[in-house]
């Protein structure tokens, strides 16, 4: 379903004196045909203006663009009621594909061919068993606190809860001029017991070597935001959560040391709302393991 944003100058003036201006402002709304009155209103209720005069708009332009998630806007909350469809947020594993610059890729290799399967069982009865050898670092996949610290929660430990069936709020940083992600660009979203999956549009290079150069992350204060925000679980679709230029890993450190998950490498966030979605994102149980991959996929309203 195509989303619109509407872009404009806004001139308030207030019953208790004074006013404020405001150029080049975006805003979400329900659609290519909205109204100046019902613009002004969604304006006034995003920025929770009180004792409104008059708002008068210029230079109003509709377009067509995801929305963002303004507060009192059409993705605020999740339509109910409407069914629901399934939206794929995994990439396909291949043998031999690079998904983190330096690590190897995936060997594919029978263990029994159909062929050899054929003395095996009845005749006209062929199976192919098949195995893989690969880093956990492979696809789309999910860390855990062992993947960063000894004696963490391993893939086994991992409670469902943090994983499956979890509300989404997506934060949307599409066409930022800078790749931090910061605790103030987080600050104006719900996060608390939410997937928060950070929407940046790099997985347009994925499998291209301008995949893992000047990629957007998710900064120190970042991270500590949505800890003390409450979320459940932090995901990207960027080749790592952290900045990759230097070689401490804050956003890892900081999240995985408060017991939530990272979900790294996936794609097709642009297909979500920004509120309403509920993601699965969920490993094999392994013991003694701190990453794995996992078909992440989200339950959209229709």
């Amino acid at each position: 379903m195509t989303e619109y944003r509407a872009s404009f100058d806004a001139d308030v003036t207030f019953l208790n004196g004074g006013g404020m201006q405001a150029q080049g402002f975006r805003l979400d709304v329900p659609g290519p045909a909205v109204s100046a009155d019902d613009l002004a209103g969604l304006f006034v209720g995003h920025l929770g203006l009180l004792m409104v005069d008059q708002v008068r708009l210029s230079g109003v332009e509709v377009f067509a663009e995801a929305h963002k998630g303004s507060r009192g806007g059409p993705s605020a909350d999740a339509p109910t009621g409407q069914g629901t469809r399934l939206v794929d947020l995994s990439h396909v594993i291949e043998a031999g594909m690079t998904t983190y610059p330096g690590l190897p890729g995936p060997e594919i290799l029978p263990h029994l061919t159909r062929a050899d399967s054929r003395g095996v069982y009845a005749e006209g009865t062929e199976f192919t068993i098949d195995r893989i050898s690969m880093v956990s670092n492979t696809g789309t996949y999910v860390d855990s606190p062992f993947h960063r610290y000894e004696g963490g929660t391993d893939l086994a430990g991992l409670p469902l809860e943090s994983l499956a069936d979890l509300p989404v709020v997506v934060v949307r940083t599409t066409g930022a001029a800078e790749r931090a992600i910061t605790a103030q660009a987080l600050a104006p979203y719900d996060v608390a017991g939410r997937a928060v999956l950070l929407h940046t549009g790099w997985d347009r290079h994925w499998r291209t070597a301008a995949y893992g150069v000047g990629a957007p992350y998710l900064t120190e204060d970042g991270a500590k935001h949505l800890v003390e925000a409450g979320a459940t679980l932090v995901g990207t679709d960027s080749v790592n959560i952290d900045c990759t230029d230097g070689r401490t890993r804050p956003a890892h450190s900081i999240l995985l040391h408060a017991g939530i998950p990272v979900l790294e490498h996936l794609t097709g966030l642009d297909r979500l709302p920004v509120h309403g979605a509920r993601l699965h994102a969920v490993p094999a149980p392994v013991r003694d393991f701190g990453t794995f991959p996992v078909r992440a996929y989200a339950l959209v309203p229709r």
